[in-house]
């Protein structure tokens, strides 16, 4: 490959996500909306009667799974237009 055939690509600040503060704040609340929902499910598990408190109880067990999963989803895509550079990154020392 010949120095003319190389693209010439530039990255665009609209290419960056959201701040990382931005992104944690996030997280952060729907995780504490998770839980609270979940404390709920405890009451209920201790007020409903019997058919319905099973269902509360199942909810309080497997809504930490979820929440976890639920919080942490999104960092990790990238966007269409989002630009990878892969060949021809510069290296410390190289020409």
């Amino acid at each position: 490959m010949s120095k003319d055939d190389k693209k010439i690509v530039s990255a665009s600040i609209s290419n960056v996500g959201e701040p990382l503060t931005k992104d944690q704040s996030s997280r952060a609340r729907k995780y504490f909306i998770s839980m609270m929902i979940r404390t709920l499910c405890f009451i209920l598990a201790v007020i409903l009667p019997s058919p319905y408190r099973w269902f509360a109880l199942l909810g309080a067990v497997t809504l930490p799974y979820f929440a976890v999963v639920i919080a942490n989803a999104g960092r990790e895509t990238i966007r269409g237009e989002a630009i990878v550079f892969k060949h021809g990154q510069k290296q410390i020392g190289a020409d």
